[in-house]
C-alpha cells in the first residue's frame, strides 16, 4: 500500500469512528505500528488530525483566523446565541469568551435585561455599548489577535478578583475523552482559570467542533455543565458527549 493511500485510509478512518487505535490499525493492515506513528506525525503536522496516546483523533477546523470566522456558518452560530442568550437571568454576572458564536449572543441579549457581563474581547465589549440595561466590564491585557481577546498577567489578575455566575467558553474542540480543547496553550490555561472562577460553565459547539481536538485541552467534559448545540445531528454524535457529563441543549 502506498503511503498516499495509507493516509487517505487514516483519515477516513479517524473521521468515520472519531477515533484511531495505532496497535489495532497497524494490525489489520499488517504493518509494524511504527510506520502508522510516523504517518500519524506527519498527518498531525500537517493540521490533519490531532495525536494522542496510543492514536489520532479529529483535528478541529475551527482554528481559522477571526476575520475567515466571522464569515462561517453565521446562521448556525446566530442559533447558537440565540439560545445561549435565553439562559442569561436577570442580576447575573456573566463572562463572555471571545469568539464568533458569542458575539452573537451579545447582539440577542434581551434588551430589558439588567445583568453584569465580563469580557476579555473588545469584540463583545462594542456589541454590548449599544446594549442599554447591561454593565460591560472589559478586562485589559495584551491582544491575542487570532481570537482578539486580552491575555497575559494584568488580564490573570484582574480575573482572580471576579467570581461569575456563568461563563460561556468558547473552545475549538469538544471531545468525549480529550475534553474541550483549544489551539493556544496561554489561551487554554486562562480559559481554565475562568471555569475555576465560574458556578457554571457553558460551550457553545458548532458541528465542525463536535468529537473533534485541539492541541491544549481546556478542562474535561464533566466540568462543563451545558454544551449548546446545532439541531438534527446524530444521536451517534452527542451521545458520547452526553455520558460524559454535559447537558446537551439544542438550539
Amino acid at each position: 500500500m502506498l503511503t498516499s493511500e495509507r493516509k487517505a485510509l487514516i483519515l477516513k478512518t479517524v473521521r468515520r469512528d472519531g477515533r484511531l487505535v495505532a496497535k489495532e490499525f497497524s494490525r489489520q493492515l499488517g504493518l509494524s505500528e511504527d510506520t502508522i506513528r510516523r504517518d500519524l506525525r506527519e498527518m498531525a503536522g500537517e493540521g490533519l488530525l490531532q495525536r494522542v496516546h496510543g492514536g489520532a483523533l479529529p483535528a478541529s477546523p475551527a482554528t481559522a483566523e477571526y476575520g475567515v470566522r466571522q464569515t462561517i456558518e453565521t446562521d448556525a452560530k446566530a442559533r447558537l446565541g440565540a439560545a445561549a442568550a435565553r439562559l442569561v437571568r436577570p442580576g447575573q454576572v456573566v463572562f463572555l469568551d471571545g469568539g464568533t458564536t458569542n458575539v452573537q449572543l451579545a447582539r440577542q441579549l434581551p434588551p430589558d435585561l439588567e445583568a453584569t457581563v465580563v469580557t476579555h474581547s473588545p469584540s463583545v465589549a462594542v456589541e454590548l455599548a449599544r446594549h442599554p440595561r447591561i454593565e460591560v466590564e472589559l478586562i485589559g491585557g495584551r491582544l491575542f489577535k487570532h481570537s482578539v481577546v486580552a491575555m497575559g498577567a494584568a488580564c490573570i489578575e484582574t480575573l482572580g478578583r471576579i467570581r461569575a455566575d456563568l461563563f460561556v467558553m468558547g473552545a475549538t474542540g469538544v471531545h468525549a475523552q480529550a475534553g474541550a480543547s483549544t489551539g493556544q496553550a496561554e489561551e487554554a490555561a486562562l480559559k481554565r482559570f475562568i471555569v475555576r472562577q465560574s458556578a457554571e460553565t457553558i460551550v457553545l459547539a458548532t458541528r465542525d467542533k463536535l468529537g473533534a481536538a485541539s492541541p491544549f485541552g481546556i478542562v474535561p467534559l464533566a466540568e462543563i455543565s451545558s454544551i449548546i448545540v446545532e439541531r438534527d445531528l446524530p444521536d451517534l454524535l452527542l451521545a458520547p458527549l452526553r455520558k460524559a457529563g454535559p447537558e446537551i441543549v439544542v438550539a
